[in-house]
């Protein structure tokens, strides 16, 4: 290692810079930067060298080119144990570097702005950054390479010590060549979307398609005790996804425990009134709208209180004192809430009164109301990956379309609404039976239509008559409309679209059932 103890800085993301370089310094190493950097430096009474100085070679075509030169990148892949390695360091002049701390120009988050230009894309694309974090990287038998502010702290402890130990740097060597790859990634994707684009395809769909998420958490398992898993997210996750919520309170969340927060936000933030749904294994036993919080809970608790012991509850509103006293009423057991935010009294109730309050996960997304968090979603097979746009949008009431001599009262078309909301996010075959803004009964995940229609009907018993009923999509015979109506169902919506409707709409008719055709399926398989 040569007496001269020199690192190389060159940084878009400046965060903890300047006294990270004055722990260099003090540790007696001589710093070499470029523009913006060497200039946040020198601003800091931090004492810097430009790198142009010590290459004799300025930066030039604004500032594209500057560190692309061979004392740069000769210090960054010199081996100094080397003879010819150090004869030819010797002959030119060259010094080798014991550090490399660079992070890159910021691509990702400048495609990430509305309306930015291919020209602006492009413009950040770094080429100097990725070539030292390789060089160094590379070479990290002899060079320790930094690339993220949150190592800072353990560079410069182990430095007090002496110098880096090698595990130590091969570590650090594996995050600048992580660093890269998902930099040249997001590169590569960015540039067959405009490839795309250009020969008329999809840029939805690329040709090539890379998926970047980082591990946040082991899960204990699976969907079962034998099968391992893990929770990835994506970087910056959106603000209105799960991956954004933040627990408060409570055991580890499971696997399974994901899936249904997940379903549950959905759910409410369909519905603009107060809103509660009650999610168990995926489906949604119970939802309800009301005049308060309370009031929704309380209905969808009522809608199958039997499923509902042991399920994950989402609210669309924040939870107040009012709901959490009936969350809390003795024989309810619950093992995860996902809402907006919890007033601090209510807070207090839940982790302190209920049974369960010890264990009971309690999480927060203020903005799981916003626009929807995700556009497209992920299912993977063996051998492959499917890929579909989520089916999350709302559906425009005013394209819905009578098909019967009888049309729904203004009461039955909202309780047609409120149950086509909920019946979407019910696993196929879906029923759906909803009555004054309450989920009465719920036939999901059949093989056959007729026996959801069977299990809705029993699991509402009298509260299905005068109710509406939800199909995710169209009765293939009029055997499914002889159920409801045996239930004692008025109103029916669904998409349409069998060879057989015209029997449908004709038993309709007879049992004075009023039905909508929406035109819009809502498969959830």
């Amino acid at each position: 290692m040569s007496a001269v103890r020199r690192a190389l800085l060159s940084l878009s993301d400046k965060q903890g810079l300047v006294p990270f370089a004055q722990g260099l310094v003090r540790l007696g190493f001589e710093l070499l930067s470029t523009g913006g950097t060497r200039k946040a430096l020198e601003e800091a009474g931090v004492p810097v060298l430009d790198v142009a100085q010590y290459t004799g070679f300025p930066e030039m075509m604004d500032g594209r080119v500057k560190t692309l030169h061979p004392r740069i990148h000769g210090g960054l892949l010199g081996r100094p144990d080397l003879g010819e390695d150090a004869a030819s360091m010797k002959d030119h002049g060259i010094t080798p570097f014991e550090l490399v701390v660079v992070n890159l120009y910021p691509f990702v988050e400048t495609i990430s702005k509305p309306n930015v230009t291919a020209e602006e894309a492009i413009e950040q694309i770094d080429i100097g950054g990725p070539s030292m974090l390789r060089s160094a990287a590379k070479n990290h038998k002899y060079v320790g390479v930094v690339t993220s502010p949150s190592q800072y702290q353990q560079v410069l402890a182990e430095l007090e010590q002496g110098m880096l130990g090698f595990a130590f740097r091969r570590q650090l060597a594996a995050a600048a060549f992580e660093m890269t790859a998902r930099y040249d990634r997001a590169i590569a994707d960015y540039m067959a979307g405009l490839t795309d684009s250009e020969v008329a395809s999809d840029p939805e769909f690329p040709s090539v398609l890379t998926l970047k998420y980082e591990r946040r958490s082991s899960l204990r398992y699976g969907e079962n005790p034998h099968q391992r898993a893990a929770f990835y997210v994506e970087a910056n996750p959106p603000s209105s996804s799960l991956a954004a919520a933040k627990i408060l309170h409570g055991k580890e969340l499971s696997y399974n425990n994901l899936l249904d927060l997940d379903a549950a936000m959905q759910i409410v933030r369909e519905f603009r009134a107060p809103a509660a749904c009650v999610i168990k294994h995926n489906n949604p036993c119970g939802c309800a709208v009301g005049d308060s919080l309370a009031e929704a809970y309380v209905k969808a608790d009522g809608g199958d209180p039997v499923s509902a012991f042991g399920s994950i509850l989402g609210f669309n509103r924040p939870v107040d004192v009012e709901t959490a006293d009936q969350l809390s009423v003795p024989g309810r057991f619950i093992e995860a809430i996902i809402a907006p935010s919890f007033e601090p009294a209510a807070f207090q109730l839940l982790t302190t009164v209920p049974k369960w309050k010890a264990n009971v996960r309690l999480l927060e997304c203020p903005a799981m109301l916003d626009s929807r968090a995700v556009s497209q979603e992920f299912r993977r097979v063996t051998g492959g990956l499917l890929v579909q746009d989520r089916d999350e949008s709302i559906d425009d009431s005013s394209g819905w379309k009578v098909v019967t001599t009888r049309s729904p009262t203004a009461e039955e078309f909202t309780d047609l609404e409120f149950a086509w909301s909920v019946c979407k996010y019910v696993k196929s075959n879906a029923i759906l039976f909803a009555k004054k803004g309450q989920v009465v009964g719920v036939g999901a995940g059949q093989m056959s239509r007729l026996d959801s229609a069977y299990i809705a009907a029993y699991k509402s018993g009298e509260r299905a008559k005068g109710g509406v009923c939800a199909s995710d999509a169209f009765f293939p015979f009029r055997d499914g409309i002889d159920q409801i109506h045996d239930a004692g169902i008025t109103a029916v919506i669904q998409p349409g679209g069998s060879k057989r409707d015209e029997d449908v709409i004709a038993a309709c008719n007879e049992y004075g059932i009023a039905m909508l055709f929406t035109g819009r399926r809502h498969f959830r398989h």
